[in-house]
């Protein structure tokens, strides 16, 4: 079996795999990061999403050997300090979350839109999400906590900006 080393929630680990060891399973039953839910195993429900290298991917299909050398954050990885992520926040106060399956893959989602769309408009919020599927909320709720988190950061840089 191969040696694995990467980067999971700014911390080294290295694990053996096998090689046709799935991502998901490696961070859900060999390092215990159940958050990384497993829904379809397709692909296509965004339960599994996780950050590869800043950028949202399904862990259900990827391979764990893919990820030597590179960062991987999981849900488990966006509280800092003992507190929420503000989209975590976000989430909990417009009552996006109703069982709560999708959104570990839902948060990281939005987290990999805003950080390099800062300030998306509702259409692109949508669009950014669309890999992701919920069955329970209807979206709109989603929408607006991830448009919150936008407008919230928008105005803390234009207030730590001088003359702003």
């Amino acid at each position: 079996m191969p040696d694995l080393a990467f980067v999971l929630n700014e911390r080294p680990v290295e694990i053996e795999v096998a090689p046709h060891a799935l991502l998901v399973d490696v961070l859900r039953d060999h390092l215990g990061h159940t958050g990384t839910k497993v829904g379809c195993g397709t692909g296509e429900c965004g339960a599994c999403t996780v950050l590869l290298d800043g950028r949202p991917v399904n862990s259900c299909l990827v391979l764990a050997v893919r990820v030597g050398g590179r960062r991987v954050v999981t849900i488990e990885g966006l509280a800092a300090d003992g507190g929420l992520h503000p989209l975590q926040q976000a989430f909990m106060d417009h009552g996006a979350v109703q069982c709560g399956y999708c959104t570990p893959g839902m948060i990281l989602s939005a987290k990999a839109l805003l950080d390099t769309c800062p300030a998306p408009s509702e259409a692109e919020i949508r669009e950014g999400m669309a890999g992701n599927l919920c069955r329970c909320t209807g979206y709109a709720k989603i929408v607006q906590a991830i448009g919150a988190v936008a407008h919230a950061l928008a105005c803390s840089s234009r207030t730590a900006s001088p003359g702003a």
